[in-house]
């Protein structure tokens, strides 16, 4: 046997579906999901797309493989000493963390907002509201609002990523603010005001104000 092919056998050897996705997440990465192609995967894995697809059937079993894991590891990363409900916190500043570190997961997430991955994070978001308090009557509309909110802001992380792309953020959002406030009058809405904090406003310290005013509001009944 050549050495070209003992090579080519130890690479297929090494093949794994988890070396897959991981190689999947440095190209979406890099890349957005316009750069996953068969040939950009095997040309990073060093093998052949055969190869690939003998693992993972699809490129959008690949996409939901590839969020798996950011979810996977995000659940992993939570400390079972935590309280109740900073338990809840952590999960949700995690997956949201995530989602801007990885924006291409948010697109996939609200594309297909029932995907195995979501039915698992709304698991994992009623099964931290039970110690909380929530009754059991409330726990699914509880556990629905923190999903909703979450996949939201989701789908507008992603879309920002296109929409500005190229773009500088703050002088995007201030032409937003200034059209917007430019057909309404401070007089008429005195909310025109705080609109325009959009401009220069932090989107993950907006997420963490908006989580502490939905489990603010929860129905909380200590047993």
């Amino acid at each position: 046997m050549t050495n070209e092919a003992r090579s080519r056998t130890r690479r297929a050897d090494a093949l794994s579906r988890d070396r897959i996705v991981r190689a999947a997440v440095d190209i979406l990465d890099l890349h957005g999901e316009g750069g996953l192609t068969t040939r950009s995967l095997a040309a990073s894995l060093e093998t052949g797309s055969g190869a690939i697809f003998h693992h993972v059937g699809s490129r959008d079993e690949l996409l939901r493989a590839a969020v798996d894991l950011m979810v996977a590891d995000v659940i992993g990363g939570i400390a079972v000493e935590t309280t109740p409900r900073e338990s809840v916190r952590l999960l949700m500043l995690g997956v949201f963390d995530a989602i801007q570190a990885h924006p291409w997961a948010g697109a996939q997430l609200a594309r297909e907002p029932w995907q195995t991955t979501v039915l698992e994070v709304f698991l994992e978001i009623g099964s931290r509201l039970q110690p909380l308090g929530v009754r059991e009557e409330e726990l699914f509309d509880a556990a629905s609002t923190l999903l909703s909110y979450l996949l939201g802001i989701a789908g507008q992380l992603a879309a920002s990523v296109h929409i500005s792309r190229g773009t500088d953020r703050a002088a995007f959002l201030g032409a937003a603010v200034e059209n917007w406030a430019a057909r309404h009058s401070s007089a008429d809405s005195p909310f025109v005001r705080q609109v325009t904090r959009l401009a220069n406003h932090d989107d993950r310290e907006q997420f963490i104000a908006g989580l502490e005013i939905i489990l603010s509001g929860l129905a909380l009944h200590p047993e």
